[in-house]
């Protein structure tokens, strides 16, 4: 008998959207079956089974004849494939075996007329498990391959041949066949357009879907396709053979570029102005292919096209630019530093933070020796309080609403509630080690209170009191500084460190390298690694912080930020708040946190700072204390204060008993001390 139609019912080696593949041995077990033939696989009636059919095994898939039977519904199914309003098959399969991506065996249990369009892969949409190992599994759901290839009428003369010369897996045939296609299509939209004032836009919009698929089809296909030989399927067409669709073998859309102005081109245009249109012919995209071969430019042989036959807007025929991140890069300082200072400190629940010290270090706070019938003298020192009090930092954005509802892409609010949490925490950071920077004038600027013995914010270490920090200048020359030097001096001044444990470095990204390049007097490297120079300063580690750079004459803080409390009322830590403005459409966002932060430690920090190149070191010179007067000492590169007054060299000052005179040095312009600690005395009077 005869049969009704015959066709590919699934091809081997055709890739599916999912990256699976059918193997030509799949279904060649299945060879002489019959199957029921069905519409749009359908399972829930027998009026959807409208006969059957024979399946053949060939070496590049499985073809397939088919036989109606009388039903009302067959009948009506015939004269559709009759008419070409039918034109697809597919499969349903189960029992599928897969590895790495291929599927090597299967059964076919029906072969189905379906609309949809032709597909030039295969597509399994079935839910499989697929392993990660490339374990080969027995699939037992069902499968649904839509092959996209053509059914044959049983008008044909050569059933077998099944027209094997069209198979779209050539680029080359794809080509040829999209434009023939395209010019026909062409033509035939023409003639449907009113004489004379049809636009190619009038066109278009008469197009099928099935037509407007292969106009998109033949741009995808001319930018990508290798050139074309010769224009023999052309001329060859099945008058039998339908039009392609805009769907490519990665399953993406082929883009629409006759959506222009002007009247429809006539039959073959190879260009145009704006009453003519432009389309491109079979003859063009060989043109522009082989232009691009002797250039090396695709992108560029269709821009000369453009710019010899008046092509507007040719970027529209290349794929837009795609981001590489769902949400846009910030361009901030680094931030790695921030995580290990704000964890590193001491976190109290309350943010009043009080320390007091008692300095008993001096001459007369020794124990002193007793002997019979003397009088025992006092210990005399002096207790010193100091109170931190909460201060708020905050940041705060806005956004437009309608900004937000346009911006679809990325969720701009995480986005940007993100941004406000990274920078919120810098700062806070930030003002821990040297401040915020601000003048003292600015009302942005972050509280320090530095050396007050009360006073509300964040206590920068760089800035605050010497009583807490001890400071260590090193001179170093513009150039060819040795910064052995800093590490010398900052391990002779590690007997005034009264800190917690083992304190960490901080310091700029120039120091540190500068430090790592430093060389022996052989050349050698003295420190190959951070960790090698810690051991060398003696600290746990050693950490770069960019924003240290901001003070010109700081090498490195030297602390373990144990010994730095940061203090938190219930309420003040890190809080966000959302609030909308109806009267301007605008979000409003706000994070702050309310807190404060002091070392409560005595000498629990080293700052080191760079001394200019020409200044000279000098020690100075003790006062001299008899228990009841002070003498200074005569120096012409130190000035001394004696209680923050002016001291004339050799001149002597009495305490009286029980009372404390401070005496402090400066060095004049020029010079430098080696530390703070060498440039301040405290004398008691004795009874």
């Amino acid at each position: 008998m005869k049969p009704d139609f015959s066709g590919y019912a699934t091809k081997a080696g055709l890739k599916c959207s999912d990256g699976r593949t059918i193997t030509p041995e799949a279904f060649k077990h299945m060879d002489g079956k019959t199957v029921p033939l069905v519409w749009q696989h359908g399972h829930n009636e027998p009026a959807n089974v409208l006969g059957h059919a024979v399946l053949e095994a060939r070496d590049d898939g499985m073809y397939c004849y088919g036989f109606f039977n009388q039903t009302p519904s067959a009948s009506q199914a015939k004269a559709l494939v009759q008419h070409k309003d039918i034109t697809s098959l597919s499969i349903y399969a189960n029992q599928l075996v897969e590895k790495a991506k291929q599927v090597f065996h299967g059964v076919i249990r029906e072969v189905s007329l379906v609309l949809s369009g032709a597909n030039p892969g295969a597509l399994i949409d079935n839910v499989s498990v697929v392993h990660g190992d490339n374990t080969t599994d027995i699939l037992d759901d069902e499968a649904v391959i839509y092959t996209g290839l053509r059914l044959q009428h049983d008008d044909s003369e050569d059933v077998d041949a099944a027209d094997d010369s069209e198979d779209y897996d050539d680029e080359e045939d794809d080509i040829e066949h999209a434009v023939k296609d395209a010019e026909d299509l062409k033509d035939g939209g023409a003639d449907d357009a009113s004489e004379g004032d049809a636009t190619i836009q009038d066109v278009y919009d008469s197009l099928t879907p099935q037509q407007k698929q292969v106009v998109h089809y033949m741009i995808g296909a001319a930018l990508e396709a290798a050139p074309a030989s010769s224009a023999k399927h052309s001329e060859q067409d099945d008058e039998d053979d339908l039009a392609h669709d805009d769907i490519d073998q990665e399953g993406q859309n082929r883009m629409n570029v006759f959506e222009r102005g002007g009247k429809t081109a006539k039959h073959g245009a190879i260009g145009g102005n704006d009453d003519e249109g432009v389309v491109l012919s079979h003859s063009d995209v060989q043109s522009i292919v082989e232009e691009a071969k002797k250039i090396g430019s695709l992108k560029r042989a269709v821009e000369n096209y453009a710019l010899q036959h008046g092509i507007e807007n040719i970027d529209v025929l290349f794929p837009e630019a795609k981001n590489i991140d769902n949400e846009p890069q910030f361009l901030a300082r680094r931030t790695e530093w921030v995580a290990g200072v704000l964890n590193g400190t001491r976190h109290t629940p309350f943010s009043r933070i009080r320390t007091r010290s008692a300095d008993i270090t001096h001459e007369e706070a020794r124990a002193k020796g007793y002997i019979k019938g003397n009088l025992k003298k006092e210990e005399f020192f002096g207790v010193v309080k100091r109170v931190t009090t909460p201060t708020t930092v905050y940041k705060k954005q806005q956004l437009d609403r309608d900004d937000m509802l346009d911006i679809t892409d990325f969720d701009v609010v995480m986005w940007l509630k993100g941004e406000m949490r990274l920078m919120l925490e810098e700062e806070i950071a930030r003002a821990i080690l040297i401040g915020d920077g601000r003048d003292v004038s600015n009302e942005d600027k972050i509280k320090d209170p530095a050396g007050a013995s009360e006073g509300a914010g964040i206590r920068s270490i760089l800035n605050d009191h010497e009583l807490y920090v001890t400071h260590v200048n090193v001179a170093l020359p513009a150039t060819n500084a040795d910064y052995n030097d800093v590490v010398e001096a900052v391990m002779r001044a590690r007997r005034f460190y009264r800190g917690t444990g083992v304190p960490t470095f901080y310091a700029t990204t120039s120091t540190v390298v500068e430090m790592l390049l430093s060389k022996d007097a052989f050349g050698r490297r003295r420190w190959n690694t951070k960790e090698e120079l810690g051991a060398a300063l003696g600290v746990g580690g050693v950490v770069e912080v960019e924003v240290m750079d901001q003070e010109p004459d700081l090498l490195g803080i030297l602390v373990n930020l144990q010994d730095y409390s940061v203090g938190t009322d219930q309420g003040g830590d890190i809080s966000l708040f959302d609030f909308f403005d109806i009267d301007y459409n605008q979000y409003k966002y706000l994070i702050e946190t309310r807190c404060s932060g002091a070392l409560t430690k005595i000498k629990s920090a080293m700052v080191v700072h760079r001394q200019s190149a020409g200044d000279v070191l000098i020690t100075p010179t003790a006062p001299v204390f008899d228990g009841t007067t002070v003498t200074i000492p005569t120096d012409a590169n130190i000035n001394y204060f004696v209680d923050g007054v002016a001291a004339a060299d050799g001149s002597t000052h009495a305490v009286a008993p029980g009372e404390t005179a401070a005496v402090t040095a400066e060095p004049t312009a020029g010079h430098y001390f080696a530390t703070n600690e060498q440039d301040q005395w405290s004398f008691t009077g004795q009874a």
